[in-house]
């Protein structure tokens, strides 16, 4: 390190520092952090000026010829006309800021008052305090600041209150005068007042104590002493940043954050604050999960196998952070979006932040597209929800997320271990169900209310947002925008429940909806709400929205409690709600267990029952699969011989549009593969329904080239139709009746006949 003159201890008055920031001669080094001070800390500060207290020294550089550090202005200090600057505030901007705000009395929601004891006509019992400082929060109410009283002179100084920019170290003492005249003139005595001359006398005295008592403390304010020491403009910029740092030691210390910044700035010349703001910028969801500053190093500090904790933070090269910002930028945009993806969409649904940096340092390992991308993809997915439904990150959890970031990267980039053989999921610790088994059902009927911090009963919720969350009333499906606007919503009413003594904060019985929604249902039974819903919705529909929660419909429809005798009112209510939360934990440990082994889940899928189709089934569902496939081929073959662009020419605009829907919601659930991959008439195609393949191939400017093959539009229609209803109820695991099933053979028979012409033709 360079040798560098001792700094000096100087003396420093406010009138002196106030000038200088007004005139612009001091600026910040742009690492130094924002304000942070509390109301109470800056109150404290002025306390300590007006009693004439002693302070710590601040520390300034001086700047010379050429500043050493771009630099900013103190908050609201910007002057028009600007000076030379002589010097940077490397330590003390909290106290230098806030005496000069507060000197101009700027901040939004809060007014700074000198309060004077014996001016104080209220009966508040203060009269013998000594002077002191006096913050009164502010409010806005009808585009006015509440209270009012606040900014009234007359009001204020009744009070015992005078505004603190009456204080500030320049000359304004019109600015007084005109204040005093303002908040006395109601004790000004009239011409035609008995004894207007001893009120003129006691009028004329009250305003000169007045003045006194502001001229005195401005004086005191003004010769306040705040030293400072001096670091000589030949100091080298890596000492200043040094000396800046093990300064910044008092009761609010330097982050680790504020120190990585300041070493950035020092040995890469670039600024961390700008990096983090044009980050910001670019992929604005991020900072929906975790505080920006803390993922930045956390995630940086994996992609350099550091621990992504204090030490680890303060270790890593931070050159390397400069230098690999684009890698660790695009990494956090795509985890946001994995996120997203995952129905997680901000940190107070989070069910641990702890996986965030480990998301990311993983997805700068996993190509964006490609078969890599998706094999990656589930590897994550797996990941994310073992990390939700296991306990393994409920202790220690910065060094876990480590091991667990070292072995994702080590199955990956299929790494072998010292014995040769190559790294398995099972490797990964919290995949491995002998270590860390998922929750069983026991487990999960006892996880308390969302609200507070838990891992368990968030991913309980984070499924939920999954499968869309429709709101129960308006049937919006949850998203981004509209989550602050849900409340959690006890299924079956607290009150009910307390009734039978039965405890209602269980996560299983607990549903995200809207707050109007909320306060609609209140206390009402559950059945009593379900028939009021009925009335105004299909009830198909509300059924719908129920389900996306996983909310068993049949169970949750019993209630008909009303007019029963006490004890067997709590009996039943005891024994649905029993048989209530008992039903939804297997809907969750079923989705848990799809969801743990990488696989996307639909409310059908988790919903259907258990029962193992027969085979017959299972060969016709295959048999229909295989026709879906070859109509795609067929259509994708004849019209792209007539035209460059079939989807936009033949296809209706209703479809055109659902099938953006269903790409754009695919690409949501899987973030590793990009819209370009759909460009293609054929990629489309595997988004139609089979309604939507027999509308293209019986219009009347498509017609001409299928009419060859199915000869009757009238016999294209009977087929599909009954094909597409065998398919439905073999979808949703429906009972299929014997005309079904006859049907649908016959339909399947008259399509792989066709179908299979049209293969021997192209052979």
């Amino acid at each position: 390190m360079s040798e560098i003159t001792s700094s000096s201890a100087q003396n420093r008055q406010l009138t002196d520092w106030y000038s200088k920031i007004k005139n612009g001669n001091i600026k910040l080094p742009r690492f130094q952090r924002m304000e942070a001070w509390d109301r109470w800390r800056v109150q404290s500060f002025l306390e300590t000026v007006i009693h004439n207290l002693p302070v710590g020294v601040t520390l300034i550089l001086d700047v010379g010829n050429e500043e050493k550090f771009k630099s900013r202005y103190i908050s609201t200090a910007e002057p028009e006309i600007k000076d030379k600057i002589t010097e940077h505030l490397l330590d003390g901007q909290q106290r230098l800021t806030s005496f000069w705000r507060a000197l101009h009395n700027n901040y939004d929601f809060e007014t700074y008052f000198v309060y004077f004891p014996e001016f104080d006509e209220t009966d508040n019992n203060r009269r013998d305090e000594e002077i002191s400082i006096y913050c009164r929060t502010r409010y806005l109410k009808n585009e006015l600041k509440y209270p009012l009283w606040a900014d009234s002179p007359k009001e204020s100084l009744k009070r015992g209150c005078v505004p603190i920019q009456l204080f500030r170290p320049e000359n304004i003492q019109s600015e007084i005068d005109n204040w005093i005249e303002l908040a006395t003139k109601h004790l000004e005595p009239t011409d035609s007042d008995p004894d207007g001359f001893k009120k003129l006398k006691e009028y004329t005295k009250f305003q000169k104590d007045l003045t006194l008592k502001i001229t005195k403390l401005r004086e005191t304010i003004s010769h306040f002493n705040l030293p400072f020491l001096s670091l000589p403009a030949t100091t080298p910029k890596e000492i200043a940043l040094q000396v800046f740092i093990n300064m910044n030691t008092n009761s609010k210390p330097l982050s680790i954050y504020d120190i990585i910044v300041a070493e950035v700035e020092s040995e890469m010349k670039s600024s961390l604050h700008d990096l983090q703001n044009d980050l910001s910028k670019k992929h604005p969801k991020i900072k929906h999960y975790f505080e920006l500053e803390f993922l930045i190093l956390a995630t940086s500090a994996l992609l350099q196998d550091k621990l992504p904790n204090h030490r680890g933070m303060a270790e890593m090269d931070k050159s390397i952070l400069v230098n690999n910002w684009e890698i660790l930028e695009n990494c956090l945009g795509r985890m946001a979006v994995f996120m997203e993806s995952q129905g997680v969409y901000d940190k107070n649904r989070l069910p641990t932040n702890a996986v965030l940096s480990v998301v990311a340092a993983t997805l700068s390992k996993i190509p964006e597209n490609g078969d890599l991308a998706g094999k990656g993809e589930i590897l994550l997915k797996k990941y994310l929800w073992s990390s939700f439904f296991t306990y393994r990150y409920e202790n220690s959890a910065t060094s876990r997320a480590y091991q667990d970031y070292i072995n994702l990267k080590r199955v990956i980039n299929n790494e072998q271990n010292e014995k040769g053989d190559f790294y398995k999921e099972t490797d990964v610790p919290v995949l491995n169900r002998k270590l860390y088994p998922l929750a069983d059902k026991e487990e999960l009927l006892t996880v308390g209310y969302y609200k507070k911090v838990n891992i368990r009963a968030r991913g309980i919720l984070a499924i939920s947002t999954y499968l869309g969350a429709f709101d129960f009333a308006d049937g919006k499906q949850i998203s981004r925008e509209n989550i602050k606007k849900r409340e959690y919503h006890h299924i079956f009413p607290d009150s009910l429940l307390q009734e039978a003594n039965v405890d209602s904060f269980l996560a299983l019985n607990c549903a995200l909806i809207t707050g109007k929604t909320n306060r609609n249902i209140g206390r009402k039974d559950p059945l009593v709400y379900l028939k009021e819903r009925y009335k105004w919705a299909d009830e198909e529909i509300v059924n719908s929205r129920l389900n996306s929660h996983l909310i068993p419909i049949k169970e949750l429809s019993n209630g008909g409690y009303e007019g029963m005798e006490k004890e067997e009112r709590i009996n039943k209510i005891q024994s649905d709600f029993d048989t209530f939360i008992e039903t939804r934990a297997d809907y969750i440990l079923k989705a848990i267990d799809l969801l743990t082994e990488g696989k996307q889940i639909t409310i059908e899928s988790v919903l259907q029952n258990g029962i193992e189709l027969p085979q017959a089934i299972k060969d016709l569902k295959s048999e229909i699969e295989s026709i879906e496939i070859q109509l795609r081929d067929l259509i994708n073959s004849r019209l792209s011989k007539i035209s460059a662009k079939p989807f936009e020419q033949f296809v209706s605009e209703k479809t055109r549009q659902s099938t953006e829907f269903k790409i754009a919601s695919h690409l949501k659930k899987f973030p590793g593969e990009n819209l370009e991959t759909y460009q293609s008439f054929r990629k489309k195609l595997n988004f139609f329904t089979l309604g939507e393949f027999k509308e293209l191939i019986i219009k009347r400017d498509t017609w001409n080239e299928f009419e060859d093959m199915f000869k009757s539009k009238q016999n294209v229609e009977n087929r599909f139709s009954q094909l597409f209803t065998l398919r439905n109820q073999i979808a949703h695991n429906n009972e299929l009746n014997e005309i079904m099933i006859k049907d649908g053979e016959a339909s399947i028979i008259w399509f792989k006949s066709i179908l299979k012409n049209e293969l021997v033709e192209k052979e």
